[in-house]
């Protein structure tokens, strides 16, 4: 009985000692946009993110990065296309990374927010004001 009430307190010590764990952005999420789905993995000490799904690729497994402003650019296929780079921070919130949208071409500065286990919101900007916000939903 004495052994079961020390390891019942030492359990609970221990979690009582230990900080909680902060949510995990890494994983595949889904983008409320054209189907979209972005695998998010750590690249050092910051987050990127690339594209490995949409409607577009589903359509075209080929389909390519048509609207980069950068002509040299517009060969590369969508699938497995950079989006998401150079975020820092954490553990809820990385800043000063960037955004790239594939669907207008352009590169925009970014925020990722955690909203808890399953949703972040990706927060894009050309300048301040002139931002839009997304809401993805973890897939995996």
């Amino acid at each position: 009985m004495k052994t079961k009430i020390l390891l019942a307190a030492a359990t609970l010590a221990a979690a009582l000692a230990s900080p909680a764990l902060a949510a995990d952005p890494t994983g595949l999420w889904q983008t409320p946009t054209n189907g979209g789905q972005v695998r998010i993995v750590r690249c050092g000490q910051a987050l990127c993110g690339t594209l490995v799904t949409s409607d577009h690729i589903r359509r075209d497994a080929n389909a390519r990065d048509e609207h980069n402003r950068d002509e040299r650019q517009r060969s590369r296929t969508l699938r497995n296309l950079p989006m998401l780079t150079g975020f820092t921070g954490g553990p809820t919130e990385w800043r000063n990374g960037s955004v790239y949208n594939p669907a207008d071409g352009r590169t925009y500065r970014g925020t990722i927010t955690l909203q808890g286990d399953n949703a972040l919101r990706l927060r894009g900007c050309v300048v301040a004001p002139l931002c839009k916000t997304q809401t993805w939903t973890r897939i995996q």
